[in-house]
């Protein structure tokens, strides 16, 4: 059986570098290239050579579409497959950047169960796949692990291309201790499963990171002040975009404030 995986492995490794050595990374520099001022050109912004076979995970824009990394925009042009939460979503995000890619597939909570096969498929038979969610890093609230456990249950790499993340980009604006913080998602949208959920959590002595609707913001807001205590917190919205919103203030205080403003926009 592992000299079978090792064939096998050597089989796809050879598809995925011949399919680099014939890929033109035309959307970015040649490698070396000087600028038109005669400067030479930052090391980041040159493209690999080629792609390693495997899976990749691309963090993508989470509002400000100039938020994509080089590495992310070089991926995205060059994989055979793009699995996306919404198609619509990313296809706008790549026209932006000037990507025409005729290979976006669906892969979202709904249908990861018979979509996560079709792309083992595709990723066995040497072709290169890249994740991304609708905004940030997939795999953080998104079912992306899943293909990522198909994947090493098969020894398919799995490649990570860092970029924006909605929960550290809360961290960085919420000015509140970011040595231990706790990533929460969303709490259960009925209040007794909610506070309930919340004791379970009431004790973690970290910074807890939530996400919630607009709708449910004021009653999650109440339910938190009861539960964990009248704490600091910070609520922040339109997170890169033009009317980025970061409202600090106790938990009573950021409820009293929603209840009386009604809920936020974006």
């Amino acid at each position: 059986m592992a000299q079978s995986g090792k064939k096998r492995g050597a089989r796809l490794q050879a598809k995925a570098e011949k399919r680099g050595e014939e890929t033109s990374a035309s959307r970015l520099v040649d490698a070396g290239r000087d600028s038109d001022d005669g400067s030479r050109l930052p090391e980041a912004s040159k493209p690999q050579q080629r792609l390693a076979h495997g899976l990749y995970v691309v963090a993508t824009p989470i509002g400000n579409a100039a938020d994509i990394t080089l590495r992310a925009l070089d991926i995205l042009t060059r994989a055979d497959v793009i699995a996306c939460e919404d198609t619509r979503v990313t296809g706008k995000l790549l026209h932006m950047h000037g990507i025409t890619h005729g290979k976006l597939v669906s892969y979202h909570e709904h249908n990861a169960v018979k979509a996560g096969p079709r792309l083992m498929e595709h990723l066995n038979s040497g072709e290169i796949v890249a994740l991304v969610s609708d905004a940030g890093t997939p795999m953080i609230n998104d079912p992306g692990y899943r293909l990522a456990e198909l994947c090493r249950a098969e020894n398919i790499p799995v490649h990570a291309a860092p970029g924006p993340s909605a929960v550290t980009n809360a961290l960085v604006l919420a000015g509140l201790p970011t040595d231990r913080f706790m990533y929460c998602g969303f709490p259960p949208p009925k209040q007794g499963k909610r506070r309930t959920w919340l004791g379970e959590i009431a004790s973690v002595d970290a910074t807890l990171v939530f996400l919630e609707s607009p709708q449910r913001l004021a009653s999650s807001l109440a339910d938190m002040a009861a539960v964990l205590g009248d704490r600091p917190a910070c609520v922040l919205r339109e997170m890169t975009k033009m009317f980025e919103e970061a409202r600090h203030g106790s938990l009573a205080d950021l409820k009293a404030h929603y209840e009386a403003a009604g809920p936020p926009k974006g």
